[in-house]
């Protein structure tokens, strides 16, 4: 049984297969199709809803999709209650038309709150298991007032994502959006390139039907980190202590600091709630010294990850390394023994840390795996962009729907792609 982060359209097997799975969520897609997106550009947009709802894990009791179609008008392309498989949700999204007229956003999201997001619809009665989210694909300026509406859909529970594209009005796009905006609002250039957004939204709704993971921080507390830049790191774990689901049975995290020589603060399977595990980590003292990271990845593989260290036997490995400096020993057996061992490890730098040693303690794909900033100030958008959501792999082919799904997810998106490259040429 290995194991590795979700997710990614390569992924897609694996989650077809059921091994990740959404929370209950109601999500409707809210699309402009004016004037001002030409057809081709349309046809990116069906890819990139697509290729996000492949990702979903759709059912009756998992996640629902609708899909709005707005221009001057506002046209219902799929209810929340019309598709109860992916396929069939994709074979629909292929189909729509673009209304080609004006941009009455407001009149959009009116129609979502009193509609598509109603039980005759489709949507589920209001609950705090179950999520709303109304995702918003705009490249215009509304002819109509937003804030107000878009106010009331969120007092109604609704999360919104608003997506803008090319001469897109921002102020717009942020008085529609979810706080916080940072995680609500994106932006791209152009069509073209809507697809790069495709896995920020699959990770955003994918948790792990099997996501017990042992995840161990290793933090440099060497004196070149200075006692007000210790505090942000420490801000920073919790960021993403934040995003992990810690419980008995799910997340346990543990924390080891290091500089000449290494410390651990708390082993795994100490806290098993946020609350305390968030007090252990403010409560942390700076070492202030060198920076052995060789030392501190040997005491990661011999210690925090066995058994008489808190760590589960079975269960997934995930090593988060944070340095700001050049090791002053060797790091290379270590780090490749991390990674021989299966632990998933990233690695991230601020300020005078090298990129090579990154690379070299980073799991394959490296790109995915290692962070750099020069600045503890951004390391906030580190927090953002490092996901653990891990799932235990299994056998595929033990799945022979699978096959047949996947045809068809790919017959689909072959369609779509086809349709593109005609209206483009």
């Amino acid at each position: 049984m290995g194991a590795r982060a979700t997710v990614d359209l390569r992924t897609a097997a694996a989650m077809a297969a059921g091994l990740c799975k959404t929370r209950p969520t109601d999500i409707v897609f809210i699309v402009d199709s004016s004037r001002s997106v030409r057809p081709s550009e349309f046809e990116q947009v069906k890819v990139f809803l697509a290729k996000v709802i492949e990702g979903l894990d759709v059912g009756p009791n998992a996640t629902r999709v609708g899909v709005v179609n707005y221009a001057s008008r506002v046209k219902s392309e799929v209810s929340l209650k019309t598709h109860r498989t992916k396929a069939g949700l994709i074979k629909a999204v292929t189909k729509i038309e673009p209304l080609s007229t004006g941009t009455m956003t407001g009149l959009a999201i009116q129609f979502a709150l009193n509609v598509a997001f109603s039980e005759s619809e489709g949507a589920r009665v209001k609950s705090p298991d179950i999520s709303k989210v109304a995702i918003i694909v705009t490249d215009g300026r509304p002819q109509d007032n937003v804030k107000e509406v878009a106010l009331r859909a969120r007092d109604a529970g609704i999360e919104i994502f608003a997506i803008g594209v090319g001469r897109v009005d921002m102020n717009t796009l942020k008085q529609m959006a979810s706080d916080p905006l940072d995680d609500h609002v994106d932006y791209v250039e152009s069509y073209s390139v809507i697809e790069k957004l495709t896995k920020k939204f699959q990770e955003a709704f994918c948790a792990c039907s099997n996501a017990a993971t042992d995840v161990v921080f290793l933090i440099d507390g060497s004196k070149s980190v200075r006692p007000e830049n210790f505090e942000l790191v420490k801000k920073w774990i919790n960021q993403i202590v934040d995003k992990l689901d810690v419980s008995e049975a799910k997340a346990h995290v543990g924390l080891v600091q290091y500089s000449s020589s290494v410390r651990q603060e708390f082993p795994l399977g100490r806290f098993n709630n946020k609350k305390d595990l968030k007090d252990a980590v403010k409560k942390m003292a700076y070492m202030e010294r060198g920076t052995m990271t060789g030392q501190a990845l040997r005491y990661l593989t011999e210690n925090s990850f066995s058994a008489g260290g808190g760590a589960r036997p079975g269960v997934a490995k995930v090593g988060i390394v944070f340095t700001d400096g050049r090791s002053q020993d060797y790091i290379g057996d270590a780090a490749k023994k991390a990674k021989d061992q299966g632990y998933k490890m990233y690695a991230v730098g601020v300020g005078n840390a090298v990129e090579d040693e990154l690379k070299e303690i980073a799991s394959e794909p490296t790109g995915e795996h290692y962070f750099y900033t020069a600045d503890f100030k951004a390391m906030t958008q580190i927090a953002k962009k490092l996901q653990i959501n891990i799932c235990q792999e299994e056998d595929p082919c033990e799945c022979d729907s699978l096959v047949k799904f996947q045809k068809k997810v790919e017959d689909a998106l072959q369609a779509l792609t086809k349709k593109y490259i005609l209206y483009n040429s």
